[in-house]
């Protein structure tokens, strides 16, 4: 069972189009909303128009900040308004809610809502945010601040004295857009004991509940959300985006109130991955012996804090990617803009801090005559190993192992040549994630497990409220259980989509259910096997998991426990790349990633090769751009993404498993880690084609090109 390429249960709905998702639920008589955005970057409110909007035939209500009994959300800090009343923060504001008999009539509507603004100066990047004159976006956070955060370790002015080489770099990565398949959308009513009730999309049920019941004033118990199937989600779903909203209009109206967003309102209005600027400085004596590591971090957090917090401490403890370093000194910034705010996506924040730190790593290599690979095995962590929080790494440090597992697979590649005019290069790189929260956050997953049956287990009923977003986790839950209890599969039936129904499982983000709910599934399973065994009948446990604790880094220097687990991935790329145009293919990928236990290989296969064509759509062409507040990429006809053309026709993935030891079966989370190394891969091998480097993403040709000029005309240093 464990291990087993089982096929997914809900494969063939999904291919046919038999699966409800959330767009999928809109029915007949339902009354439907609209939302009044901003439009403007930066703006005070002077007046609010809502009588021709109401008196527009079909209109049933015009809603307002007015209407909001507590007007604040968030996931971590409430700083953001479910409707705007006093000021705008970015062009994707919500300011005003229009709900009707219909969808014509409801966007009809918007355009009637009248909105008088005061424009206010605009901060517009994270130099603007840091400038001593700058506006502040929020009075409660001085300097545009989200967080700031300081890792310092050893004495790095010394080892950077001790070092024979000291090479300094500036590093820009973009926004990306999560691009899952289906848009915001769910319907909400109130049932017929009162309850307020969501049906929608989402990565926590319960997280989402505890969010509609603060901003309606209600008991949690009054609240319901349900999840439909889940198109995708990739961090973007983390926050709320049309949850609230819905539970606001039907709480309002005391009607079934449907919102489906356009492809458009989706991407000018919610969070994307953190750009970030990213400026160090790294020393290594002759020997490859990395001294000292000194960085800056910057990241637009854009208008509301998010998960800002979170990434930019992830991103600055990652600065020094997965090697020991003795000496190091790292400040890291997330910083509010006028921009679409930042939040989670896949890999938060370690992409953006170890295509710095990787690059740095080659680079030094290259400048010291070190092979890459050979310079990474000098300098990696291994088993009690010290990171920058100045703590032991939890156990199970397999960097070393994944390095060697790709190093042996790129030996048996087939050598050939690419096409007339193009070069053809290698680059190797390394990645670390951290598996579950970090930093002290409460972190926990709790499973329910009934066993029914007469002489012998006929059926088992898991309940807990995991969010399947794509990555499989309601069948790994199931194998699991079966592989705990010795059923087969077809015994186990899980309930996992509804808050009313399940215990708290925590988000589907941070490559965390699988251990930590799994676990949770698990020990629920033997526990309610052991009651079985004593003759009851029915036989039901239910269990709360908590890995190792972990706690908040000091803020004087960054000292903590940060992370119970990590993960661990290199990859090594055979990129094309044509000098004249700057174009870049990516031939082959080899992946190689410890997951613990792979509860499903098949899976765990397709994780893997999804992340890396997300990785590649972020190293190579996605670009999600602002410019003075306003978005300039709205539709996928701007916004580029990747195609199957565009996929490597060779992708190596390689599955290690060394046991976790808090996992189900060793198992430990693993979908984030295969963006981690990508980029800085890529760069790697087109510099060994080209001799050029790079330090912005995406590399796109224009950026190339320009690189390799400059390489052929002598400008490119190390």
């Amino acid at each position: 069972m464990i291990g087993a390429s089982l096929p997914r249960p809900d494969a063939v709905g999904k291919v046919t189009g038999a699966t409800a998702y959330p767009g999928d639920l809109v029915r007949a008589g339902m009354a439907h909303l609209a939302v009044v955005y901003a439009g403007r970057p930066h703006a005070r409110i002077r007046h609010i128009d809502t009588s021709a909007a109401r008196a527009l035939p079909g209109v049933l209500a015009v809603l307002t900040a007015a209407d909001v009994p507590f007007n604040r959300f968030g996931l971590i800090d409430a700083d953001a308004p479910v409707l705007c009343d006093d000021v705008v923060r970015y062009v994707g504001d919500r300011v005003a809610l229009v709900v009707a008999d219909d969808p014509a009539s409801a966007r009809a509507a918007t355009a009637l809502v009248r909105v008088d603004y005061e424009d206010l100066p605009l901060v517009g990047d994270v130099h603007a945010a840091l400038h001593p004159d700058a506006p502040l976006l929020h009075p409660h956070r001085p300097g545009n601040i989200v967080h700031r955060l300081q890792i310092r370790r050893g004495d790095p002015d010394r080892g950077f004295a001790e070092a024979d080489i000291v090479l300094s770099e500036t590093f820009r990565t973009s926004w990306q857009e999560h691009a899952f398949l289906q848009p915001e959308a769910g319907v909400a009513w109130v049932d017929d004991d009162g309850r307020i009730v969501v049906e929608t999309a989402g990565q926590w049920l319960h997280e989402d509940r505890r969010q509609i019941a603060a901003m309606l004033r209600l008991p949690e118990d009054r609240v319901v959300v349900r999840y439909a199937a889940i198109g995708g989600a990739f961090g973007g779903r983390e926050d709320l985006g049309v949850q609230h909203l819905l539970a606001l209009a039907a709480w309002v109206c005391r009607r079934h109130v449907a919102l489906v967003w356009r492809r458009d309102e989706s991407m000018a209005t919610r969070h994307k991955r953190h750009p970030f600027t990213i400026e160090t400085r790294w020393g290594a004596r002759r020997d490859g012996t990395i001294t000292a590591v000194a960085a800056r971090l910057l990241a637009d957090g854009g208008a509301y804090a998010s998960t800002s917090q979170e990434v930019v401490k992830i991103a600055t403890l990652f600065a020094t990617g997965c090697y020991e370093v003795a000496n190091v000194a790292l400040e890291g910034l997330a910083l509010y803009t006028n921009n679409v705010p930042s939040g989670a996506f896949r890999g938060f924040g370690s992409p953006q801090a170890q295509f710095a730190s990787e690059s740095m790593v080659t680079r030094l290599a290259r400048a010291l005559g070190i092979d890459p690979v050979e310079m990474r095995r000098r300098n990696l962590y291994r088993e009690g190993s010290i990171e920058p929080s100045g703590e032991p790494l939890p156990p199970g440090v397999s960097v070393r192992a994944c390095l060697d597992a790709v190093v042996d697979e790129l030996a048996r590649q087939p050598q050939s040549a690419p096409p007339a005019g193009w070069r053809r290069g290698w680059g190797v790189a390394c990645g670390i994630k951290n598996v579950g929260y970090s930093f002290g956050y409460p972190e926990q997953a709790t499973a329910t497990v009934e066993l029914s049956g007469a002489d012998v287990i006929e059926r088992a009923v898991v309940r807990t409220g995991v969010a399947d977003v794509g990555q499989g986790s309601h069948l790994a839950m199931r194998q699991i259980a079966a592989a705990a209890l010795g059923l087969a599969l077809g015994q186990v039936h899980l309930i996992s989509d509804d808050s009313a129904a399940t215990p708290d499982a925590g988000s589907a983000s941070a490559s965390r259910l699988t251990l930590v709910a799994g676990r949770a599934v698990h020990d629920a399973a033997l526990a309610a096997l052991a009651r079985w065994h004593d003759e009851e009948r029915p036989a039901c446990a239910t269990v709360q998991f908590r890995p190792r604790a972990t706690t908040p880094l000091a803020a004087a220097d960054g000292a903590g426990r940060p992370n119970y687990c990590y993960g661990y991935t290199a990859q090594a790329l055979e990129v094309d790349v044509d000098p004249a145009t700057g174009a870049c293919r990516v031939v082959t990928i080899i992946s190689a990633h410890d997951v613990g236990r792979a509860i499903n290989r098949q899976q765990v296969e397709g994780q893997i090769e999804g992340a890396l064509a997300q990785a590649l759509g972020y190293a190579l062409m996605e670009e999600f751009q602002m410019r003075d507040g306003q978005v300039r990429t709205a539709g996928f006809s701007t916004y580029l993404l990747p195609t199957a053309l565009d996929m490597a026709p060779r992708i190596i993935p390689l599955i290690l498993e060394h046991a976790d030891d808090q996992g189900p079966f060793g198992a430990r989370g693993m979908s984030e880690m295969p963006l981690v190394p990508f980029a800085p891969a890529l760069a790697a091998a087109i510099h060994d084609a080209t001799g050029a480097w790079l330090s912005r993403q995406p590399m796109t040709p224009e950026r190339v090109r320009a690189a390799v000029r400059r390489a052929t005309a002598g400008e490119e240093q190390p």
